[in-house]
């Protein structure tokens, strides 16, 4: 996979790898991880908030 970043965005992660000590490819993983994370939690709260509040007419629906 090759990732493209904006020079502004590639000096960021750079500056973040020194910072932490570990490496661009283990930063950008990481935050791709905490993405992804993130994503499908508020995917599941919504849906879950969808469920409680239509309880009514998906138990009628089957």
């Amino acid at each position: 996979m090759t990732l493209r970043l904006s020079d502004e965005l590639h000096e960021a992660l750079r500056a973040t790898a020194e910072h932490e000590h570990r490496s661009m490819q283990q930063v950008a993983t990481a935050a791709i991880e905490q993405y992804v994370t993130a994503r499908t939690r508020r995917r599941d709260q919504a849906i879950a908030r969808v469920v409680a509040r239509d309880r009514q007419i998906l138990d009628r629906l089957g």
